[in-house]
């Protein structure tokens, strides 16, 4: 029998708790510690989940439990810290997005693991929810043709008033790059999952609520070396039609030469073909469990079962450094006004 693979988490705040419930209910895991600098967090979740042991510091419990993996659930700012904690150590790293504090680190510290001789994986779910692995089964088996154009009206309704994302991540008030960086990043990933590479970007952003630090708001368009054109909407202070509306946070659309494929925000998938006045249900089996189609389990179950095989993953950082060369051009057409060629 193989042994199973040790987790230790750092991190014990809203989104966390996903990390644990998901390693927690995968048979070839074993979580060995929680480490987190508020203890009462941790020690929380720690007697939930039967986590053995809490700690203040990273470096403490990746001394004491000699993980196999370090689960990163912590903001952007100590990514960088504990990756080097973990190269030092030589233990492998499934981190957390948006991927470090900036373009610059994210390179820096998958050189750093590189050279350290690990693994550094991105814990990017959205491209787990089963409804995109529905719309990617559907798109390769050409239900709508040759694919033309794919729409994403982003619409979470969580951004208005003065005390906007208080209750649940107050860290998000003060990002400077805060819908494209935070929220946007897992739609980039989606998107190249679904239509490949990107040649080139525009964008037009926005600040809505003056009670936060970035932009909230703004559209942008990316063009992919398949010839697919895919539109992003966003705008956090806006709802959609929902009972959940953080479930898909928003709406789909992708069209192609045989008709169109379409995602509600209740995670209904229909198929119109071209030519018919009436569209169809795509049915297929989810989970209305956790988060967004209990996706947080499905990366994890994924990652465990190529760790066991010995086969590589999707979502490595080398991978996702295109998701953030693509995020900073963005930015940078939103401030310059112009298209830019990632070529």
């Amino acid at each position: 029998m193989t042994d199973p693979i040790r987790i230790a988490i750092l991190g014990a705040g809203y989104f966390a708790r996903f990390h644990y419930d998901g390693w927690s209910r995968i048979i070839d895991v074993e979580l060995v510690g929680c480490a987190d600098h508020e203890q009462d967090k941790a020690k929380t979740l720690a007697e939930f989940f039967d986590v053995p042991e809490t700690f203040e510091a990273v470096e403490a419990m990746l001394d004491s439990t000699k993980p196999d993996v370090l689960d990163i659930a912590v903001p952007p700012a100590s990514h960088a810290s504990a990756i080097r904690a973990a190269a030092e150590r030589g233990v492998d790293v499934i981190c957390q997005k948006p991927f470090c504090a900036s373009l610059a680190e994210a390179e820096e510290m998958t050189q750093l693991a590189a050279d350290a001789g690990i693994t550094v994986t991105v814990h990017e779910n959205f491209r787990f929810q089963p409804w995109y692995r529905e719309i990617k089964r559907q798109l390769e088996q050409t239900a709508i043709g040759d694919v033309y154009s794919a729409m994403f009206d982003l619409r979470p309704g969580d951004g208005q008033g003065a005390d906007a994302y208080l209750e649940r991540q107050p860290y998000f008030r003060k990002m400077p790059r805060f819908l494209v960086r935070e929220t946007a990043i897992h739609f980039i990933d989606t998107f190249r999952f679904l239509f490949g590479d990107v040649a080139d970007v525009y964008a037009d952003l926005r600040r809505l609520n003056p009670a936060i630090a970035g932009e909230d708001a703004g559209t942008f368009v990316l063009n992919f070396k398949s010839g697919v054109q895919a539109v992003f909407d966003g705008n956090r202070l806006v709802d959609h039609a929902a009972q959940n509306h953080r479930l898909t946070m928003g709406e789909m659309r992708i069209e192609g030469s045989k008709g169109v494929i379409a995602l509600s925000g209740d995670a209904r998938l229909t198929r119109r073909a071209k030519g018919s006045p009436m569209a169809t249900p795509i049915n297929y089996v989810w989970r209305d469990t956790a988060f967004g189609g209990d996706c947080v389990y499905a990366l994890q179950e994924a990652f465990t079962k190529a760790r066991l095989a010995g086969t590589r993953f999707a979502n490595t950082a080398e991978d996702y450094l295109d998701n953030l060369r693509i995020e900073d051009a963005i930015y940078r057409s939103a401030a310059e006004h112009r298209r830019i060629d990632l070529a």
